[in-house]
């Protein structure tokens, strides 16, 4: 999954992007309004975690700009304002949750999940292939009952192989999905997360390289 991170605090965006990295999902930054449509219009992001008061192009405008151009990408908004009426105007605008500030982690990683599993197809909460399971809510993989210790590239590529039920993903799309924008499109660190994933996952294998055209289940 691919997130948006737009919060103008430093610190703050920064805690938000590497707790969920450490779920295993790719996630970019913008400082401001202006940089988080940018970054919208350039990669195709599930969900934008938005904070309401950015500067240069406030949130609002954001949130009603994407609804209108992505309605497939759900928007998780943030705002100190905790009121009913700015909760109801903020999902007016076309969020499709809203939290207050300050807020808890571990909430906002659930929330943030939930909306991911609402974008595009619909996919089930446990992906599965044969004895092989994958829960993202919890962050847990196993295989035949056993705890597969992934990192989170290892768990973001499995995830995306077995969300992908078969068909064949590409390295460009795992490097899309998995790594953020600062990533050397040019890099063999897919391959390498593989071979490690791989082993992990133990025999019989089950993850195929597809020649010239990527990996599937």
């Amino acid at each position: 999954m691919r997130v948006l991170v737009a919060e103008d605090h430093e610190r703050v965006a920064d805690a938000v992007a590497r707790g969920l990295r450490r779920g295993g999902l790719a996630v970019d930054i913008a400082a401001d309004g202006e940089a988080a449509l940018y970054k919208a219009r350039v990669n195709p992001y599930d969900v934008v975690v938005l904070d309401r008061d950015l500067p240069r192009t406030h949130g609002d405008v954001v949130c009603r700009t994407l609804n209108a151009e992505q309605p497939g990408t759900k928007i998780l908004m943030l705002t100190a304002a905790g009121a009913l009426d700015d909760m109801v105007e903020g999902l007016a605008l076309g969020a499709d949750d809203y939290m207050t500030k300050p807020f808890r982690f571990a909430e906002l990683a659930a929330r943030v999940d939930a909306l991911g599993r609402r974008s595009g197809r619909v996919r089930p909460s446990v992906l599965t292939h044969g004895d092989l399971e994958l829960d993202p809510a919890r962050h847990v993989a196993t295989r035949a009952g056993r705890d597969l210790e992934l990192s989170p590239k290892e768990f973001g590529v499995l995830h995306e192989l077995l969300a992908a039920d078969g068909q064949v993903v590409t390295t460009e799309q795992l490097l899309e999905r998995v790594w953020d924008e600062n990533v050397d499109p040019f890099t063999n660190t897919v391959r390498m997360v593989l071979v490690t994933l791989r082993r992990k996952v133990g025999e019989p294998a089950v993850i195929q390289t597809v020649r010239g055209a990527g990996y599937r289940m």
